[in-house]
């Protein structure tokens, strides 16, 4: 776990890194990183701020109920019951979501299987525990609701029935992974954003859409 200094620098370079490369343009995306489990606390995105121009100290700091405990005139992003349902769930200390054209249009194109399947590339196993390219990743999809309790309730009831996933995409929205720590969720958003493209990018020049 980070101290919440240095998880607000990480989480504005992070953010820099991520709107350079296109996965959250805009105010799009958010993130966050535990600095206390007892009692939970979290490093937090604000709503509405444009992610290549974040800095560290617009990172708010939040509780288990998603309550402010810095002292900022900003808001956590609406999707912070999301962030606060992962870490609680789930053997993660950090939570990552992207908006990129890719998660995006895969999002779209798969929501009638429930998912989208990969495998047989060698970058899976840049994600924790897997060890091989035959490895088969399940990354569930689910519909967007702009009903936040709503929307956390179906994520938990996904990933109780998924409890191998390493993200989940929201349907026209993005992409949610996580990590141990920032540098895993980083580097599973990383490993799950070239995955996706790959996908997206061979059935674009095999001219089919499944």
């Amino acid at each position: 776990m980070e101290t919440f200094a240095a998880a607000a620098r990480e989480l504005a370079e992070l953010s820099h890194n991520f709107y350079a490369r296109g996965w959250v343009l805009g105010t799009s995306g958010n993130f966050s990183a535990v600095v206390n489990r007892d009692p939970l606390q979290l490093a937090v995105s604000p709503s509405g701020v444009d992610k290549g121009a974040l800095a560290a100290d617009q990172i708010l700091l939040i509780d288990e109920h998603g309550e402010m405990l810095s002292n900022h005139p900003a808001k956590a992003s609406d999707e912070t019951p999301l962030h606060l349902m992962i870490v609680k769930s789930r053997p993660a200390s950090a939570v990552l979501h992207t908006h990129s054209v890719w998660s995006t249009s895969l999002s779209n194109l798969h929501a009638a299987d429930g998912g989208v399947a990969i495998e047989g590339y060698e970058m899976l196993k840049g994600l924790a525990g897997v060890r091989t390219h035959e490895h088969h990743e399940w990354l569930p999809i689910i519909e967007n609701s702009q009903d936040m309790k709503t929307l956390a309730e179906q994520l938990n009831l996904t990933l109780t029935r998924q409890p191998d996933a390493h993200g989940v995409l929201l349907r026209g929205h993005g992409l949610y992974t996580w990590g141990k720590d920032l540098r895993e969720a980083k580097r599973h958003v990383e490993i799950l954003e070239f995955l996706l493209e790959a996908v997206g990018r061979t059935r674009m020049m095999k001219g089919v859409g499944s």
